[in-house]
């Protein structure tokens, strides 16, 4: 039956709002826990005067104990001179007091100035590709307004706890903090009385006991940045889980409050398959031959800690994220923090791909729908940073923007280039940024090599600037093909357009759905699209793949044409099928399709086809006419 009317669809699926809730304040802890270490406005940039050296080794000897917020370290650096050097100069605050510095075991002089910096002086020029050691005794009081390094009570027992992400690290020890210069390798001694429990990097060496305390060792073998070094002290349980697949298990390693083990304990049962699932997906945990592990903490969230993510809580969404990490964040590290959506954006978008092989598509497509929500709320912000945006801890930790906006950008990457293409191109840039540092054109780069795709403009769009397009789409059905006109609107004007794969849904009158995916990229965009069935409605991207919001699509039905009074009989038709048309009607071309949309013939101008070549069942026959074109169906016997 021919319809007159406009309809048009301005809703979206009704979804759990508890869901939403749920979802986006986890994952807000988990942004402020991840830039806890810093200032609202940082006071600290990469400082271009550690740049004439890189670090191979540390050896850090700690002495703390947890009821106090105090620290007393002897810090040993390995290095090798990048110039002529006279002197050597590292990050640390001057809040923390240096009582000697050895040079290969001699005396040398140092400086403490009010710029967070150690310069030690050397006694001779260290020339250019030589190798030189420093050891640095210091202790004092970490500035508490950093939370770097706190001291903290749970249950009424002391707890100390670090969290250097990004600017923290020079609060407690003396490093090069920078995001170009991965530590090869670490050990770490942590001496507290003997009651409490230590955590740190890598796998424990030993314990050793000198009267009322211990000294616990540990050993971490792979490249880490300064800011992924952590201590943890207090009277942990610890429960041990194993994972991986042989020859590569590992243990993971979790370090509880008495108060909470049983609960925690039944909780990170979810890490083993979600390991399983990433190794499945990215490859084998990128530090399989130590450990991987969760130490709790004292604040809301998590922190991604290399081998041991430092943990507020243990629910599924926040041990997703930080396990996710490993490989986006720990083993490929951003090389700016203008490329923080490298990691953030990742392991957020991760923790979605677990609610999809846990949960279910239908999940995955609410996460989907919220995490949009979140990121339409206001109409700015790019994923990727501004020299500025640096300086503001706040923004770097955007959830909306480098966690929610950056995942979701994964997201849309998936869906314009599919599956095999997308997840392959993701495991060749961790494979070829193995433990390095990698940035943003990096990424584009493995994903445009395994696609053969140029994302320019999408990554000039979507990545680099700001804001999202609002959709007004226009389709008519009736006798015929159906078309669609596709405009939208950006709600900022750095992006004059946003170009995108772009799919519209029709569903019949029987419930039957047929998706178009129409590659949308200029406004006023028109598609022909051939339909196994007369569209009764329309939808928008319906599984919530695009970034956008108050879309608009309308769909009109044709007027009543002379080719409604188009028949084709007999029907069903065995051989010969022939077309009644009215008078003046000419027919130019028939085209044939079967009900998966594919064309199976085509014949020239004429009234009747031999069709016995057809499969039995239901066809479509698309007629081009002088009158236009109309669509109609008819059974094969």
């Amino acid at each position: 039956m021919i319809k007159n009317f406009a309809l048009t669809i301005f809703g979206l699926l009704s979804i759990s709002a508890s869901f939403a809730q749920s979802h986006l304040e986890e994952l807000q802890q988990i942004a402020d826990s991840e830039m806890k270490s810093a200032y609202a406005i940082s006071r600290f940039t990469a400082n271009e005067n550690t740049g004439d050296y890189d670090v191979t080794y540390h050896n850090l000897h700690f002495t703390v104990n947890p009821a106090n917020q105090f620290i007393t370290g002897t810090v040993t650096t390995n290095f090798i001179a990048k110039d002529d050097m006279s002197s050597i100069t590292f990050d640390l605050t001057n809040q923390l007091t240096v009582s000697s510095v050895t040079k290969n075991g001699n005396s040398v002089a140092f400086t403490q100035n009010n710029n967070d910096e150690l310069i030690i002086t050397f006694p001779t020029i260290q020339p250019e590709g030589t190798t030189g050691s420093v050891t640095i005794n210091y202790s004092g009081v970490p500035p508490t307004d950093s939370d770097a390094f706190v001291s903290d009570e749970h249950n009424g027992t002391p707890i100390i706890w670090t969290l250097s992400q990004p600017y923290g690290a020079k609060d407690w020890w003396p490093c090069k903090q920078d995001l170009n210069d991965k530590i090869e390798s670490i050990d770490v001694y942590i001496t507290a009385p003997s009651q409490y429990v230590s955590v740190s990097n890598g796998v424990e060496q030993s314990q050793v006991v000198s009267g009322s305390n211990k000294t616990t060792h540990f050993h971490h073998g792979y490249p880490i940045p300064a800011y992924l070094v952590a201590i943890a002290v207090t009277n942990y349980t610890i429960y041990t889980q194993t994972a991986g697949t042989a020859p590569n298990t590992f243990p993971i390693v979790n370090y509880f409050y008495p108060e909470n083990a049983t609960t925690a304990q039944s909780q990170v049962a979810v890490t083993v398959p979600i390991m399983n699932f990433y190794e499945q997906t990215f490859g084998t945990y990128p530090f399989h031959e130590e450990k991987y592990g969760h130490a709790q903490c004292g604040f809301g969230g998590g922190m991604e800690h290399t081998t041991v993510s430092f943990m507020g809580s243990f629910g599924r969404n926040l041990i997703a994220h930080e396990l996710g990490h490993q490989w986006f964040g720990d083993k490929i590290t951003c090389g700016s923090w203008k490329d923080i959506w490298l990691n953030e954006g990742a392991a957020t978008y991760l923790s979605g791909l677990v609610v999809e092989e846990l949960d279910g598509a239908a999940s995955f497509r609410d996460w989907r729908y919220w995490t949009i929500d979140n990121i339409t709320s206001q109409p700015g912000g790019s994923v990727y940073l501004t020299d500025a945006d640096t300086l503001n801890v706040s923004r770097i930790f955007s959830s909306r923007l480098s966690y929610n906006k950056g995942a979701m950008v994964f997201h849309m990457l998936r869906y314009k280039m599919g599956d095999a293409n997308y997840f392959q191109a993701l495991r060749n840039y961790l494979a070829d940024n193995d433990l390095a540092y990698a940035k943003t054109p990096d990424l584009q780069s493995h994903l445009e090599a395994q696609s053969g795709m140029d994302l320019d403009e999408f990554f000039n769009d979507w990545v680099y600037r700001q804001g999202y397009p609002t959709y007004n789409i226009t389709t008519t059905s009736g006798p015929g093909p159906a078309t669609v006109t596709i405009n939208q609107t950006q709600s900022h004007s750095s992006v004059t357009f946003f170009e995108m794969p772009v799919t519209v849904r029709f569903t019949s009158d029987s419930g039957a759905t047929f998706d178009a995916v129409l590659d949308n990229t200029y406004n006023g965009q028109q598609f022909t699209v051939t339909l196994p069935f007369e569209a009764e409605s329309v939808e928008f991207d319906p599984e919530h793949h695009i970034i956008s919001r108050n879309n608009n699509i309308t769909l009109k039905r044709d007027a009543v044409s002379p080719l409604a009074a188009i028949k084709l009989y007999p029907n069903p038709a065995s051989a010969l099928l022939s077309v009644e048309v009215p008078e003046g009607i000419l027919v130019s071309k028939a085209t044939f399709y079967n009900t998966l949309g594919q064309r199976v013939l085509e014949a020239a101008e004429g009234t009747s086809w031999n069709v016995s070549q057809l499969a039995t069942g239901m066809h479509f026959v698309v007629l081009d006419t002088n009158a236009g074109s109309v669509q109609m169906k008819f059974i094969k016997e």
